[in-house]
């Protein structure tokens, strides 16, 4: 009987009123929310850059300049043994990762070898495990000693130097005062720095792209400084270049004075003479003990202070200064002073740090696309809606009723998790209302068919839901684990998809079998009706009697071809592959007043040297599209151009997107696309194995292979852009795909069982026709809801809504004409099934029976 004890229906409503009251607070502004009582949850989803604006930067430490301050710290380390014990030696340089140096007197090699004993000595690497490694090692070639760098220590450097870096710009990013910034390592030599809400971009990255290594030294005056350039400069001193334009060459001595490990503070302030800005810094204890003694033996000579290589100032000692005090001045700009101070208070970084991938939303996009997103849903679901009640009846009110819990319960673990919400996971929102219906579908469909066979209406609800469990349990665990690839293997929007698509699907199988049933058992002894409700309408579907595997060779035939011709124009015409897996950039501007010249932007652009630049209208007049192919010179080079387009278009148009994406990260992007795609088919065949026979899993994988090998040919003819959520999205049609198949073939295991003896062309058109209603209702509502977000999502996510639909439409195609078909020609029969049960039943233990 329906029955719900008064706890599980408690629980039930509890867990809805528990989601209202998490998900309340996304309607209103932070500020109203200062105004609940302390017990109500005031955590809000948390928005993607995409949706609030906001920079997304990666950051790559230079394992060069690690292995180059090694290198330069063991021929010092040497230097320095060497002399102490007396010992005389030539030939002291270093290359790549190797020092040599020969030692003069062939009798003291072995004194040199005690010298320098302590750098080939293990080193604790320290942490929780301990453990020790060892960072160089000792060649002897006679007189000849040569130390190379281990690359487990050079590894075991560069992972100390990035967690130092990560403080450092954790410290730099504070400065900013910016809300909530998330600074997060990634790999060993990766560092990712998430800003919402950041207008400028680019000082980010010029205060994150500076060591900020700032010294004091002394200017070396034994010789002109156009001579030290033209000739030979001192070994103890260099040729640095000031930051003014023309720079000013100076000569300067190697050793410094003071260095910024010994600053305490620095703060922009005002020259009180000339009312310029300044930055002054004060120094602790050794520091300023040190500049002072420095000073008092220098009156009357210039010293330089130089950052990150560049001569800031050379002012002229005029007297001592012992208050460990001073003030630095450059012709500095407001903001250029206030920046110094922040990459002087942060510290220096122990290595540059190289912008590989650059995302960039304006607010004023974020919010566009918010609107765009809520209207898509918005009208996604009244689509959706309509369709049930027209459909169902008063069967679909429930089921609307489980939908808007549904969304609610999305809503309320994303704020609870700490979920980010993107413009990709809203597309999921949007794809989840279409497929949550279907476990309702399938529910309906499933109690229609068990009244049409003479059972009371109590009986066909019980059985209905009964045998509608196991196969949306199936159903969804296919789509959960192509979810759960798309997380573990995906990053930034496509990450965020697939969180929402996880919780969607977990909370329509909680929605479809706690509150649709309670809502039936309410109705029911409400009611006491004896026969379906009247609004149920797709009896229309009974009547058909279609002899789908009657042309399965035309349309295998057709489906083959279809599949050839895209995998010829794969490999032919190739994908046009977006900055995710070739590099480059994409630039989305907006006229700042009046529309957008596109051809006056290809003639400034072009002469800027940058290789091939695309440039075309998106969305409205106003807005261009700027495509910037991969610059030669790597990371660095990336950034140049960024920088050149925005000296070029700035004055004229607003810089609403940017996304830059340097060969490293493209690599790496390909990399896991292929990985995720191949991984999520294998758990995906693996699970349908475990559950079915292998003809059914060697089916379901054929019928997928053709869904995306066509999807892919969908881009390649139509010239779509193919990028990282069309990752996202061949591996939703996987997921979509196989939900369809694994439904039609619970029916045919199922209808295996009953009928024994029958052809089986005919009984899997009988399985097909059964489930008809459940795969046109399922596939018209996730296409409606499809379709409104393509006309209403904006152009950001079309191509990915385009790819959506399109996989709908062939999965379920496939479904019926692929999947079926391969279990005649693998010649799937009943006698597997007959044997099967045979055991089952040899096994059960002999008691007596009690039929329901």
């Amino acid at each position: 009987m329906l029955y719900f004890s008064r706890w599980k229906t408690i629980f039930i409503w509890f867990t809805v009123l528990v989601s209202v009251l998490v998900a309340v607070p996304n309607l209103f502004s932070d500020e109203q929310l200062e105004a609940f009582p302390s017990w109500m949850p005031t955590k809000k989803v948390t928005l993607g850059l995409d949706l609030q604006g906001g920079s997304h930067i990666m950051l790559k430490i230079e394992q060069a300049d690690i292995i180059k301050e090694r290198l330069e710290t063991t021929v010092g380390d040497i230097r320095a043994a060497l002399r102490e014990a007396g010992i005389r030696y030539t030939g002291l340089s270093g290359v790549g990762q190797q020092v040599q140096v020969r030692i003069t007197d062939a009798d003291k090699v072995e004194a040199a070898k005690q010298a320098l004993s302590s750098l080939s000595e293990p080193v604790s690497v320290g942490g929780l495990t301990g453990g020790t490694i060892q960072e160089v090692t000792l060649q002897e070639d006679g007189t000849l000693l040569r130390f190379n760098l281990t690359d487990e220590g050079i590894a075991y450097r560069t992972g100390s130097a990035l967690t130092q870096s990560m403080e450092v710009v954790r410290r730099r990013v504070d400065e900013l005062g910016t809300t909530e910034p998330l600074i997060q390592r990634q790999g060993n030599d990766r560092i990712i720095v998430q800003v919402p809400g950041l207008t400028d971009p680019q000082r980010l990255k010029a205060l994150l792209n500076q060591t900020a290594k700032l010294s004091f030294h002394m200017v070396d005056m034994s010789m002109p400084v156009e001579e030290a350039i033209n000739g030979r400069p001192p070994a103890t001193a260099e040729v640095l270049y000031s930051v003014d334009d023309p720079a000013v060459p100076y000569l300067i001595e190697k050793r410094s004075l003071v260095s910024g490990e010994n600053l305490v503070d620095a703060q922009a302030s005002f020259n009180q003479q000339t009312n310029e800005p300044v930055v002054t810094f004060r120094f602790d204890s050794r520091g300023a003990q040190r500049f002072a003694q420095a000073t008092q033996e220098n009156v009357g000579r210039p010293f330089a202070i130089v950052l990150d290589d560049q001569v800031i100032s050379a002012p002229v000692i005029r007297e001592p200064i012992i208050g460990g005090s001073g003030q630095i001045s450059g012709n500095f700009s407001v903001e250029g002073a206030n920046d110094l101070a922040v990459l002087l208070r942060a510290g220096a970084l122990p290595a540059t740090l190289t912008v590989v991938e650059e995302r960039t939303v304006g607010p004023g996009l974020g919010q566009d696309s918010i609107n765009a997103g809520v209207l898509a849903s918005g009208i996604g679901a009244i689509f959706v809606v309509l369709f049930m009640l027209g459909f169902y009846g008063t069967f679909g009110v429930m089921a609307n009723i489980a939908l808007a819990a549904n969304i609610v319960m999305i809503l309320a673990l994303l704020s609870l998790l700490g979920s980010t919400l993107t413009l990709p996971g809203i597309a999921g929102i949007v794809l989840t209302m279409g497929m949550a219906v279907d476990s309702n579908v399938l529910v309906y469909e499933r109690i229609r068919e068990e009244a049409k066979s003479g059972r009371s209406l109590v009986q066909s609800i019980e059985v209905g839901f009964n045998k509608a469990f196991a196969t949306i349990v199936d159903a969804n665990l296919t789509t959960l684990i192509a979810a759960a690839v798309l997380f573990f293997l995906g990053s930034g929007p496509v990450k965020g998809f697939a969180v929402t698509l996880a919780i969607g699907i977990v909370t329509t199988v909680f929605t479809a079998f706690t509150m649709t049933r309670w809502l039936m058992a309410v109705w029911f002894r409400w009611q006491r009706p004896k026969h379906l409700p009247k609004g149920v309408r797709t009896g229309m579907f009974d009547a058909q009697n279609i002899r789908f595997m009657a042309i399965r060779r035309y349309t295998f035939a057709v489906a083959g071809a279809l599949s050839l011709i895209s995998l010829v124009g794969f490999t032919t015409l190739g994908m046009n592959l977006g900055i995710d897996f070739q590099g480059g950039s994409i630039i989305e501007v907006k006229a700042r007043s009046g529309q957008a010249d596109i051809s006056d932007i290809r003639d400034r652009l072009s002469e800027l040297n940058l290789g091939e630049v695309q440039a075309q209208g998106f969305g409205d007049p106003a807005s261009v599209l700027i495509r910037i192919q991969a610059q030669e010179g790597g990371e660095n080079a990336e950034q140049s151009a960024i920088t050149m387009v925005r000296g070029e278009l700035e004055d004229a148009y607003e810089f609403r997107r940017v996304e830059v994406v340097g060969p490293a990260v493209s690599a790496d992007l390909t990399k896991m696309a292929t990985i995720g795609v191949a991984a999520s088919l294998l758990a995906i065949l693996v699970y349908i194995w475990f559950r079915f026979e292998w003809q059914f899993a060697l089916g379901a994988i054929i019928a997928t292979l053709h869904d995306v090998i066509l999807t892919l040919g969908l881009y390649v003819f139509l010239g779509i852009e193919f990028n990282l959520t069309s990752i996202a999205a061949i591996l939703t049609i996987i997921g979509y795909s196989l939900n369809d198949t694994v439904v039609v073939y619970d029916r045919m295991r199922e209808n295996l069982r009953r009928y024994k003896k029958m052809p089986l062309d005919v009984l899997i058109d009988i399985s097909v026709n059964q489930t008809l209603s459940r795969t046109v209702l399922t596939g018209s509502t996730t296409l409606l809801a499809l379709i409104a977000l393509y006309i209403f999502g904006g152009e950001v996510i079309a191509s990915f809504t385009l790819a959506m639909i399109f996989g709908v439409v062939i999965g379920t195609f496939s479904s019926v004409y692929i999947a079926g078909p391969v279990l005649i020609a693998f010649k799937l029969r009943p006698e597997t099934f007959q044997e099967r049960d045979a055991e089952v039943e040899a096994a059960r233990p002999v008691s007596g029976k009690v039929e329901a």
